[in-house]
């Protein structure tokens, strides 16, 4: 720009030109990487940020590999969470003087882990419950135990009520209730959408991650309408952006993990080799189909038939979620911080703040993709009806199996010789 604007100084023979000239001479010498970001301290974020992105991105392809058993390192991050939003209660309310309470708010936080991971345990490993007998007792009292354990809390809560401080105790108590409807709850169903298969675990982790990478980056170079007043920096340009973008990016990645039964197959335990399998026939979900496309696409494209996944139909609705109302967790974080004046939830990780400010999308994700489960994809799960037969008496479950053979042999399933109980 300085040649364009300013070329070199025509001056008298041997004549030197000591401004402009020197100038450029300078700025042809290649510049350490610090002397460019003191000079640019824009950039500098970027860079600390575009790195430890590709850190993390790492980090997530490295726990994918190990499987799904590593995944349950997400209580890890939640547990970070919980922190890290305790913390700005603790500093905002200057509650740190109350008696017990930082004690009982970790001791909610067990409670609540006790009952969510004990439902889960009774629920998808009840081969390894009924074999183990101390196993037996914690799954049928379960929903007791939890009960008595958070009562405990309750009157420890009650008991340390001071005077003068009633007010400021009730904040604290329901900031820590709060705090475990949004990070434990929804961390919980975060597992067990991997336990329907790592598809359901990595799919919407992954277009929540291209949706923000990519609303960031079309904002970045064509933003100019503010979406938000919340996010000043978020756009329009950007939000329409990451939309078309995180659809496609979720088409493709289904299509891709569809492929392998590694990806696609539930989580499951083997009683016999003490292990985790993940072995099945893919459901037809994951089974390449022919459509007939719409009149209007045949006679555009030329295009009769499609084959596809089912699956990366249901990653567009996925996605669509993921690009318009997951970015309102965003919101709700921002709009959070900014109630409490502060900019991010820690500085756990340098050029992002805290592990929640990470998650803020993630977790009304994981919600979502449980809810489109239960209601459009699971159907009844025989090998949870049979650990629940497991679980009653020897003459409940003989009743059952009577009532049942008879169903079987007056539909003509069974021939009324070959299936005769004994």
């Amino acid at each position: 720009y300085l040649q364009l604007f300013f070329p070199a100084h025509q001056g008298l023979p041997g004549e030197q030109d000591t401004s402009v000239s020197s100038a450029l001479k300078d700025i042809r010498t290649p510049l350490p990487i610090s002397v460019l970001f003191s000079v640019f301290p824009r950039w500098k974020n970027y860079w600390v940020r575009g790195v430890l992105s590709l850190a993390m991105i790492s980090g997530f392809f490295l726990i994918i590999y190990l499987g799904p058993v590593t995944l349950i390192l997400v209580m890890t991050v939640q547990i970070k969470c919980f922190q890290e939003i305790i913390t700005i209660g603790y500093r905002v309310y200057h509650s740190y003087d109350l008696p017990w309470f930082r004690t009982l708010s970790w001791y909610f936080l067990i409670c609540v882990n006790y009952f969510f991971y004990g439902e889960t345990v009774a629920d998808y490993f009840g081969a390894l419950v009924q074999r183990e007998e101390p196993l037996q007792f914690l799954a049928r009292y379960h929903r007791f135990i939890s009960f008595a354990l958070y009562l405990a809390g309750f009157c420890m809560f009650v008991l340390s009520l001071v005077k003068k401080h009633y007010r400021l105790q009730f904040y604290m108590f329901a900031w820590t209730h709060v705090t475990l409807l949004i990070v434990v709850t929804q961390s919980h169903l975060v597992i067990q959408n991997l336990f329907e298969g790592m598809i359901w675990f990595i799919v919407p982790i992954s277009i929540v991650i291209c949706n923000d990478i990519m609303a960031y980056l079309f904002g970045f170079f064509f933003g100019r309408t503010p979406l938000i007043k919340l996010s000043p920096k978020k756009t329009w340009e950007g939000f329409i952006g990451g939309f078309f973008s995180t659809v496609v990016f979720a088409f493709v990645l289904a299509y891709l993990l569809s492929q392998f039964q590694y990806f696609v197959c539930p989580a499951g335990y083997n009683s016999d080799t003490n292990r985790f399998t993940i072995e099945c026939e893919p459901s037809d979900i994951f089974v390449l189909q022919e459509y007939t496309l719409p009149a209007v696409i045949q006679n555009t494209l030329r295009w009769k038939t499609v084959t596809l996944y089912p699956f990366q139909i249901h990653s567009i609705f996925l996605s669509a979620f993921a690009s318009l109302i997951g970015p309102f967790g965003g919101f709700f974080a921002s709009g959070f911080k900014r109630a409490f004046k502060i900019k991010d939830f820690a500085n756990t990780i340098p050029g992002h703040g805290g592990i929640m400010d990470r998650f803020d999308c993630q977790y009304l994700m994981a919600t979502f993709t449980h809810v489109y489960i239960a209601s459009f994809i699971r159907g009844p799960n025989p090998s949870k009806v049979l650990q629940q037969l497991l679980v009653l008496q020897p003459e409940q479950q003989l009743s059952i199996f009577h009532s049942l053979h008879s169903h079987l042999r007056e539909r003509g399933m069974l021939p009324p010789a070959a299936g005769r109980p004994e």
